[in-house]
């Protein structure tokens, strides 16, 4: 990769072939180390960044050779951030729940943000490099912060591009997601095929609602037991849009117990004081996906949180 000095204060960096084909915010996110997501959409949307000389979108897809320039910024060195906590470091190292040359799986706490930003200094990818400072580690996608479970992290960029293919590839991952949801869902498996529109309230918080406008958005939800006159069920998804099985589950009338978000407050109260629930039930247990042209197939899972099992154990 070269980068050359621009009479501005800016640098020029010119794309390496393995970058070809990565996102213009996720380039930047690499070259501005620890820069939050929000700091470089909005280098991009006022164009202070450039790409070949031109103004660009962050989800440009960059070709090897492009010339980005990347306005001088001021980021905390590494000496003057706050490291993660010990606590977190320890608990993230125990919550590896696979690991080889090309990848790794962490069954991700819920509370923990996937990336830092808004406000969040550590997320769980900082963290876990500030638990390898000599590896290289990308993530591959994103969990919301209140879901649990699988979160998978490329170590090698041939491994992240490849996932990422898959990842948008119709079936390429196979995903299944544990949930308690509200109320008696019908036997069976039943299919919500319901497009799914992100709109943004005051403040800029995200909201996902149905709509025809929307992204087309597939879950089939399969009802594993009946615990206190609600349902514990296996969801598996075949687009990955945001809080897809929260908005789902809520239009159907069954929403995920403890989503303060798209939920039933009331039922999230009665169950905060009778069975102990203080997050969302929601668990991402497996991930299943071959690479290298499917040639290593991968099954991945992680156990249910402890605090979700008690919440099980405690429901009749």
């Amino acid at each position: 990769m070269t980068t050359q000095p621009a009479a501005s204060g800016a640098r020029i960096v010119r794309v390496p072939e393995d970058r070809e084909g990565q996102r213009l915010d996720n380039f930047l996110l690499g070259q501005l180390k620890g820069a939050p997501r929000s700091l470089v959409y909005k280098l991009v949307r006022s164009g202070q960044v450039r790409v070949n000389g031109g103004r660009a979108k962050a989800e440009r897809k960059l070709e090897a050779g492009d010339e980005v320039r990347i306005p001088p910024v001021r980021l905390a060195d590494e000496g003057e951030r706050a490291p993660p906590p010990k606590g977190l470091l320890s608990a993230l190292d125990a919550a590896i729940v696979f690991e080889d040359a090309r990848l790794l799986a962490l069954n991700k706490p819920s509370g923990l943000a996937s990336h830092g930003g808004s406000g969040i200094s550590h997320g769980a990818i900082e963290s876990l490099r500030a638990l390898r400072p000599n590896q290289s580690l990308e993530l591959v996608h994103r969990l919301d912060r209140d879901t649990s479970g699988l979160l998978i992290v490329a170590k090698k960029r041939s491994a992240l591009t490849e996932l990422q293919a898959l990842m948008r590839e119709e079936g390429g991952i196979a995903k299944r997601y544990l949930a308690l949801l509200v109320g008696r869902m019908p036997d069976g498996t039943m299919s919500v095929d319901a497009p799914l529109h992100i709109g943004l309230r005051q403040g800029g918080e995200r909201h996902v609602q149905v709509n025809a406008a929307g992204k087309p958005s597939l879950s089939h939800i399969r009802v594993l037991e009946r615990r206190g006159g609600h349902s514990y069920s296996e969801v598996r998804i075949e687009t990955g849009r945001t809080h897809q099985i929260r908005v789902h589950s809520a239009h159907i009338g069954h929403p995920v117990a403890g989503d303060d978000k798209y939920g039933d407050a009331e039922v999230n109260r009665r169950l905060r004081e009778q069975v102990g629930l203080k997050r969302l039930f929601l668990h991402a247990s497996t991930l299943e996906f071959a690479l290298d042209g499917g040639r290593a197939p991968y099954l991945l899972t992680a156990p249910l949180a402890p605090e979700l099992v008690e919440v099980l154990d405690r429901l009749k």
